[in-house]
């Protein structure tokens, strides 16, 4: 069975980065068994009920502006898979959640930055799923043990969103790590690594710093969607954290 994972996508630029981060997805994909499918979580699509991509191929969305032009130029001209999206369509609804198929949408950069650094070929079906803010965390983690069985087809399920992400504490010139979003990572990794759900539910209460950390929660939502997707084992691993100007978290965390 496939592990699931979240993984950190950073900003839209780290699709054409060359450093530690990046060249740890090159190899994580190449260190796992090539998937039948991708079923990927984006914090950069939000919907205020469960969306399925049921498209047959996808447009790369550039959701961003003021980069470097060669980003405008990456395409990931990924596949769909229609049956699958019915499929998992219908395993939201079999534990009465709302969920409804987009034929319409391309792909995000939350999507195509990590998906082109995994998978650079695009040569594996996706399948992009929603995220919805005004859930509960409790909620959040449900949906993602909703579609838990289909890492046992083979399938590979990613939370892509970042658990430090506040843009407005962005240091472009640092070189370290601020203190705060180092204690926040830091008791995250406490909580996941003894899989205590209940305070990672009430993260917002008890987390130092999460206000600041996690100033809005759609990047985080997807870390809670990923480990919903492990609560069989209930086993969790910290693969790579490293940072970004200062506090933007770049980490990737493992669900057996």
């Amino acid at each position: 069975m496939l592990p699931s994972f979240f993984i950190a996508h950073g900003a839209p630029s780290l699709a054409i980065e060359n450093h530690a981060y990046t060249d740890f997805l090159k190899e994580l994909a190449a260190g796992l068994p090539k998937p039948k499918a991708i079923v990927l979580f984006s914090a950069h699509w939000e919907s205020s009920e469960q969306q399925v991509s049921g498209a047959e191929s996808y447009e790369t969305i550039y959701d961003f502006s003021g980069f470097q032009p060669e980003l405008y130029q990456v395409q990931y001209p990924a596949a769909g898979t229609p049956d699958l999206a019915k499929e998992i369509q219908s395993l939201f609804q079999e534990q009465n959640i709302p969920a409804a198929i987009d034929t319409e949408r391309g792909l995000d950069h939350g999507a195509w930055v990590v998906l082109h650094l995994m998978y650079p070929e695009a040569d594996i079906p996706v399948i992009a799923l929603s995220v919805n803010r005004y859930l509960s965390n409790e909620e959040q983690y449900r949906i993602g043990k909703a579609i838990s069985a289909l890492r046992e087809q083979d399938i590979l399920i990613i939370g892509s969103g970042g658990t430090v992400h506040n843009l407005r504490r962005l240091d472009w010139g640092a070189s370290g790590i601020n203190e705060w979003a180092a204690e926040f990572d830091g008791w995250l990794q406490e909580k996941l690594l003894a899989w205590d759900v209940e305070s990672l539910i009430k993260y917002e209460q008890l987390a130092p710093h999460a206000r600041e950390a996690v100033p809005t929660p759609e990047h985080f939502i997807p870390l809670l969607l990923a480990m919903g997707t492990g609560d069989r084992s209930r086993k969790a691993a910290l693969l790579h954290r490293s940072y970004q100007f200062g506090s933007l978290s770049l980490s990737c965390w493992r669900f057996d």
